[in-house]
């Protein structure tokens, strides 16, 4: 067995303002977080959202999921592997380590490999060429297996196996390893990264949530960055969404105080910001799910899932393939809402 594997795992299971704010991909220096004096709303300025932007009301008739509830979100049953596949990717797995994984079955982490030499905030070509050859590994090892099952050809016994161990997942071995192959993907730990955006985030968590909670909206929504930026003031995606809160220029013109593009990198002022959007996302969209994951897809985008698929938010993961819906927009919710049971439950997660 390769001795770059540090453990195999296989886990048992408008158009401005209906553009997204955020980005699922950042370029952050890890020393770049303060050194800015912060914005202040004027004594006669409320930090709640204009008047046009209603308030955060409850459905009258909530979406019917079987879930758990953590603070004010549901936690759908069926997007709980998600949750904990973000769950150790945040503060089990450093970023000398990746995950070899399904890009749909999140429960199905077929190995997590140990990148050798010193891994920095992105890796050498060196690195990711040995993260490549894996995922390679792993595709036609699947594709071979699904050529086996299918023409009834007798397994070897880690052919077997890997089989045994996905039905003890629960998976129904010929649905599952069709296409199997071309469903592997790769992610990397980011335990530092995370843990360092607890850290800065103390620095803001009682000012975000007083913000959050006179526009009416549940406080919760405060921890985004983890997902966004780990509260990274100074973070920049390739996108070109910036700041904390990663607001693109014209989400900015939108929905920033006074309209100013320049209050992107200002923590405070950009809480406003998505204070603002939110509680405009929620309006059009009617759930907190979709809402929160038009921060990555868009308004205009989640209401198009809505409209092809329906508006129960777990069949828009399963089975919306629109434009730009991919792995990230996918995910968004499950990795905000795994942000928030770390940071909610430190003692549990944190060790």
């Amino acid at each position: 067995m390769n001795l770059l594997i540090k453990r195999i795992w296989l886990l048992p299971a408008l158009a401005l303002v209906l553009d997204g704010c955020g980005s699922s991909e950042t370029a952050v220096k890890p020393e770049e977080t303060l050194g800015y004096q912060s914005y202040t709303p004027p004594e006669s300025q409320s930090t709640a959202p204009p008047q046009n932007y209603r308030r955060y009301k409850p459905l009258s008739q909530p979406r019917k999921y079987t879930s758990s509830q953590i603070g004010e979100f549901e936690k759908p049953a069926e997007l709980a592997p998600a949750v904990d596949f973000w769950r150790k990717t945040y503060v089990e797995w450093s970023r000398s380590e990746a995950s070899i994984h399904d890009d749909r079955y999140l429960d199905v982490v077929y190995e997590v490999m140990e990148i050798p030499g010193y891994v920095g905030e992105s890796l050498t070509s060196e690195q990711k060429d040995m993260v490549r050859q894996r995922r390679e590994y792993w595709q036609a090892r699947l594709s071979a297996l699904e050529n086996k099952v299918r023409y009834n050809v007798a397994l070897d016994d880690n052919e077997r196996d890997l089989i045994d161990k996905l039905q003890a997942g629960g998976k129904t071995i010929e649905g599952f390893l069709y296409g199997a192959a071309e469903r592997v993907r790769s992610q990397r730990g980011t335990r530092e990264r995370f843990m360092k955006g607890l850290e800065i985030s103390r620095q803001y968590e009682s000012q975000f949530r007083k913000i959050f909670r006179d526009a009416g909206l549940p406080e919760d929504l405060a921890l985004l960055p983890h997902v966004e930026s780990s509260f990274q003031p100074s973070a920049k995606s390739s996108a070109g969404a910036i700041g904390m809160w990663q607001f693109t220029k014209g989400a900015a013109k939108t929905f920033m105080p006074g309209k100013r593009v320049d209050l992107c990198l200002d923590p405070i002022a950009s809480t406003v910001g998505a204070a603002n959007y939110l509680s405009y996302a929620y309006n059009k969209l009617g759930d907190w799910p979709t809402a929160i994951t038009s921060y990555n897809h868009g308004i205009g985008g989640m209401k198009r899932a809505q409209n092809t698929v329906g508006r129960d938010f777990v069949r828009i993961v399963k089975a919306y393939h629109g434009p730009a819906f991919g792995f990230a927009s996918r995910n968004y919710y499950a990795q905000f809402l795994a942000a928030l049971e770390i940071t909610n439950n430190p003692e549990q997660y944190i060790r």
